[in-house]
């Protein structure tokens, strides 16, 4: 009776909307599932991604376009694109009813069947910098350049409280990210049908946050049985906990200026989902307070953030709070320990690329997962490194050119 309930509430929840520039409606395929047609990206567009907009991406970093000029293979096909309405629920509110978005992007090469990669995006600070929303996801454009422009299809969550989410940003927060991910590739899966396209094998990728998202959601996977060909990461902060609190703890010059924007938005999150009010006005330095507010909200953008609170961890938030992490005993700490993405047998072979200059995941972070999957189980994961000059966008566009095909092996002929 409830779940009849929570699919009655989640389709009233949908009417047909038109899209402003491509005229097309919403359509409804299943129960609380819609999708809508909002473009496509041809040949000429794709190849303006891997190379004028990729080069402008790598701008400011230690990796130069020249490090990846023409590995990136010459698109094959266009790409339609499909924005998706799915339900789903907050497991850390007892399965509350939420209403969530992500992006479908297909091969448009006749085919009937094609192999399919789930995509998590990394740290955005904006609403809409997500993969719904393509024209403002350079990460995202970058998928599609690269495998669905080769024949894969490429879906991406946008996470809860991103893209057309009226939730709070959960950054980070394990159960409603996994959640996220997990409705969203069962949607897909409807919006195929609808489409009369047989989705391949499942494959997983994603970089910064997503690398964290991707190894939780694979664990999740896992232990439902839903089988995944392989997976890869890119800057994963599997560790959680200690990627944190080296960042408050453990100031280093190599660290990236936008990590108290991060941290904010983490303590926000847990506020939220894991109900410890007051838990961000107790960690932050009351005069940076209500701008960190404002920005976890979306009422401001990073540059305003940065302005107002400066580059570095240790002076936005409280010392006292900072000192909590000595033992890690508080709930937050606590919170963060069972965040960890890495500690379970795993059984997909799994890459995981990272880079010896990242600003943001030390390399003892990044290299944590390999050494315990082998230990625990004889596992196939591998760190993989993507050069000793590979900083955090060029682990990225490191791990897009090398996983491909690797990918590829798995395929069913």
């Amino acid at each position: 009776m409830k779940k009849n309930l929570l699919i009655l509430f989640l389709c009233c929840c949908f009417t047909t909307r038109a899209n402003a520039q491509t005229g097309s409606v919403y359509t409804p395929v299943a129960a609380g599932v819609e999708y809508q047609y909002i473009g496509s990206y041809d040949v000429t567009r794709m190849n303006k991604i891997i190379s004028q907009e990729l080069e402008n991406f790598l701008a400011g970093t230690t990796n130069s376009y020249n490090d990846f000029k023409g590995k990136l293979d010459t698109p094959k096909y266009p790409v339609k694109l499909y924005r998706v309405h799915y339900h789903s629920v907050i497991p850390e509110f007892d399965n509350r009813p939420a209403i969530a978005s992500g992006l479908i992007a297909i091969p448009d090469n006749g085919r009937d069947s094609m192999p399919v990669i789930s995509y998590q995006h990394g740290t955005v600070f904006g609403k809409f910098q997500c993969p719904s929303n393509p024209d403002s996801s350079m990460e995202t454009r970058l998928m599609i350049a690269r495998f669905a422009a080769q024949g894969y299809i490429v879906i991406g969550a946008d996470y809860f409280g991103l893209g057309t989410s009226d939730l709070p940003n959960a950054y980070l927060i394990r159960n409603s990210s996994e959640q996220a991910c997990l409705d969203m590739l069962f949607a897909s899966r409807d919006v195929l049908s609808a489409l009369k396209i047989k989705p391949g094998q499942l494959f997983l990728h994603g970089w910064s946050q997503g690398g964290w998202t991707t190894m939780t959601f694979l664990r999740k996977l896992e232990s439902l049985n839903i089988p995944v060909a392989a997976a890869a990461t890119a800057s994963a902060p599997a560790e959680v906990c200690w990627t944190m609190d080296r960042w408050m703890n453990n100031y280093q010059p190599i660290d990236a200026v936008y990590l108290p924007a991060c941290l904010s938005n983490f303590v926000f999150a847990v506020e939220y989902y894991c109900q410890i009010p007051g838990l961000a006005y107790s960690a932050i330095r009351p005069q940076f307070y209500q701008t960190a507010k404002d920005f976890y909200d979306w009422k401001t953008d990073w540059t305003t953030f940065r302005k107002a609170t400066g580059d570095t961890v240790r002076n936005f938030f409280r010392p006292e709070f900072l000192a909590t992490g000595n033992m890690a005993a508080s709930s937050f700490w606590q919170i963060m320990e069972t965040s960890q993405a890495y500690r379970w047998r795993c059984h997909t072979a799994l890459n995981m690329y990272y880079g010896e200059r990242d600003e943001v995941v030390p390399v003892y972070i990044a290299k944590l997962p390999e050494g315990f999957h082998k230990l625990a189980s004889r596992g196939s994961t591998r760190a993989v490194c993507a050069g000793s000059n590979a900083d955090h966008r060029g682990t990225f566009v490191y791990s897009i050119i090398n996983v491909k095909p690797w990918f590829d092996g798995f395929l069913q002929k």
